[in-house]
């Protein structure tokens, strides 16, 4: 089952075991071009059946995007395609910047 993590969460994870966190940003070129969370790998949501042999199997994938619900789609698929340590950004990346770096642009 892909777990959901608040965006406190995957900051405190971030902070105390970085290497064992992979973010995904599954979200479309100009939205990424807008705001990001970095360090994080970005494939767009389309792109993603192309680039399993990029994702890694021994990592814990945080999947994110605007609000959630695309990353959710994500983390689901990806899960099925037996990755085993899957995660959705609740709230995505707007809620990333609400709650941890509000340096972070957040956009419409």
């Amino acid at each position: 089952m892909v777990e959901e993590l608040s965006p406190r969460e995957v900051a405190q994870r971030l902070r105390t075991r970085p290497p064992a966190i992979l973010l995904l940003d599954v979200r479309e070129p100009d939205e990424r071009a807008f705001a990001r969370i970095e360090p994080s790998l970005h494939v767009p949501m389309s792109d993603v059946p192309r680039h399993l042999g990029r994702l890694p199997r021994d990592r814990t994938i945080v999947v994110y995007c605007h609000h959630g619900s695309r990353s959710q789609l994500v983390a689901g698929y990806l899960e099925t395609m037996g990755f085993e340590s899957i995660a959705n950004l609740t709230g995505g990346i707007d809620a990333w910047s609400a709650e941890v770096d509000p340096a972070v642009a957040r956009y419409q």
